[in-house]
């Protein structure tokens, strides 16, 4: 049985096994797993085709504006602010606002969620607040125009959060509407220790926030302090740009868009933060992964990226948690994030490193059942942004 599966050249035996192969190369902790069980001529051939769609990619980066061009991005829309006056509030015109800002949310559903929680609107429309997103809460009655449900809406912070489904995998896709909150934040002790992702956004004083950078992690025991490739976290640059083909790096710009350029690149004046990694989702509105072998590996996955009107995507999947969530493979990152008018898109560091926090919990579960979260050297972190 041992030689069929490994020789045969039956075509879903053979796409099985370069899968297999796939998921443990993506992880380097995890290399051993294919070298011990496959022969290495044909880990060699898998590794190969990988670093070919690694170098596909290569000088393709995203359009930047020229200096005469606007470079704000599509304005999301402003819920009306409390009336300090004695008249009445236009409650129609902030229903309308919220429904505009929240333009994801199935109106109907939504509408009866309201009926049965009538408590939600108390406060009124621009301070709803719906939190059933925890690792241990079922999630609202609540969907999104795409089928999606969602589990927390945030209007004060402009958050949505929505349960992302399929095959084999599980995870949370948060959109968060106001760009100019979302900052890659660098632990206490980044260059000698990283720290968890719930104590990277409660330091920072964030609302949310997911995984960064990736680290050096000999034996998969790092400590998150050593950075593998550059991030610029505020300004402020650590690491050293990744100079291995195919590499790329994300960077959020003073006109708070998101730009993907090749990591071997200088890093543009215009920079405020930025990270190393890949592949590259989307670039400029394109798909930059699909195929017959094509990043097939089914891994926990992080995905950061921004939408066609200036949203922030972030996308945690869990993984390697039988019953719960094997993983997926960055295909389908890219579909989920795109179904969201996604524009520019960047994989980030995943695997045991891929978690998501949000409102002093955490959303997401770690692939090591043992930990909430690795030891990190940064993250993205949104809300409470004050430059």
């Amino acid at each position: 049985m041992y030689c069929f599966v490994v020789f045969t050249d039956i075509g879903a035996i053979k796409s099985l096994r370069e899968d297999f192969i796939g998921t443990a190369l993506e992880t380097n902790s995890h290399r051993w797993i294919a070298d011990y069980f496959l022969p290495k001529y044909m880990v060699d051939n898998v590794s190969a085709k990988m670093q070919y769609i690694k170098n596909s990619q290569v000088g393709v980066n995203s359009e930047r504006p020229t200096p005469s061009e606007s470079t704000a991005p599509t304005e999301t829309s402003e819920l009306p602010a409390e009336s300090t006056e004695e008249t009445e509030p236009d409650v129609n015109a902030a229903e309308e606002a919220f429904y505009e800002l929240f333009w994801e949310l199935n109106r109907s559903s939504f509408e009866d969620y309201l009926d049965e929680h009538p408590d939600v609107l108390a406060n009124g429309w621009e301070n709803i607040y719906i939190n059933e997103a925890g690792l241990y809460d079922e999630g609202t009655t609540i969907y999104t125009s795409q089928g999606e449900q969602v589990l927390a809406v945030d209007a004060k912070n402009r958050i949505l959060l929505v349960r992302v489904t399929g095959t084999g995998y599980l995870g949370v896709l948060a959109i968060c509407k106001d760009p100019s909150q979302l900052r890659c934040e660098a632990s206490e002790g980044i260059g000698s220790y990283g720290q968890t992702m719930g104590e990277i956004v409660e330091r920072s004083g964030g609302v949310i926030g997911m995984t960064g950078s990736g680290f050096y992690d000999p034996g998969g025991n790092g400590s998150g302090g050593i950075l593998a490739g550059y991030t610029m976290c505020e300004g402020i640059s650590y690491g050293i740009h990744y100079n291995e083909s195919g590499y790329k790096r994300i960077e959020l710009a003073t006109d708070n868009r998101f730009y993907i350029c090749d990591s071997n690149t200088e890093t543009t004046p215009d920079t405020t933060d930025a990270v190393e990694f890949s592949p590259a989702l989307i670039i400029d509105g394109e798909l930059m992964v699909g195929g017959f072998y094509d990043w097939n590996g089914i891994n926990p996955r992080a995905a950061i990226g921004q939408s066609e009107r200036g949203e922030i995507l972030m996308l945690v999947i869990e993984g390697r948690q039988v019953g719960r969530s094997i993983g997926t493979d960055v295909e389908t990152c890219a579909h989920i994030l795109k179904r969201h008018e996604g524009y520019t898109a960047m994989s980030v560091d995943g695997g045991t490193s891929a978690v998501m926090y949000y409102d002093g919990e955490y959303v997401t579960r770690c692939s090591n059942l043992n930990i909430s979260s690795r030891l990190l050297p940064n993250a993205w972190v949104y809300g409470n942004y004050d430059e």
